[in-house]
C-alpha cells in the first residue's frame, strides 16, 4: 500500500481517536457517566475542554473527505512521487497538530495548521496538473 493510502487510513483513525477526549469530557459532565442513550444531548451540554474536543472531533469528519479525494485524484491519474507523499504526510501531521492545538485552546495556532491541512488537500487535487 502506498504512503498516501496509509495517510488516508491514519486520517480515518484520527477521526475516532479524536472522540476519546470527548467521551472523557462527557463522562465528567455526566457525573462519571457517559450517557449512551442520549449522547448528542450530553454533548450539547459540554463546555470548555469538552466543547473544544467535540468541535475538533467533528472537524476531523469535515476535513477527511477533501483529503481522501485529493489522494484518490492523484492515484487515479497515476500521479505519485515525493510531492504527493509529502503533501499526504503534511496533511496527517497538520491534523494531529490541529487536534492538539484545539484541545490546548491555542486558537490562532490551530487556524494556521488547519490552513496547512486544507492547502495540502487542495494541492493534492492539483498534482495531476503539475
Amino acid at each position: 500500500m502506498s504512503l498516501p493510502f496509509w495517510c488516508i487510513f491514519i486520517s480515518a483513525l484520527l477521526i475516532f481517536l479524536a472522540k476519546a477526549p470527548v467521551a472523557k469530557a462527557m463522562a465528567e459532565e455526566g457525573g462519571g457517566r457517559y450517557d449512551n442513550r442520549h449522547p448528542r444531548a450530553q454533548q450539547a451540554r459540554l463546555s470548555g475542554f469538552g466543547a473544544r474536543a467535540l468541535a475538533a472531533h467533528l472537524n476531523s469528519f469535515e476535513a477527511f473527505p477533501l483529503f481522501a479525494v485529493g489522494v484518490l485524484m492523484a492515484h487515479v491519474t497515476q500521479t505519485h512521487g515525493l510531492l504527493v507523499d509529502g503533501l499526504a504526510v503534511t496533511f496527517v501531521v497538520a491534523r494531529v497538530l490541529y487536534l492538539l492545538c484545539y484541545w490546548a485552546d491555542l486558537h490562532w495556532q490551530r487556524s494556521v495548521v488547519w490552513v496547512i491541512g486544507l492547502l495540502s488537500s487542495l494541492l493534492l487535487m492539483l498534482t495531476p496538473a503539475l
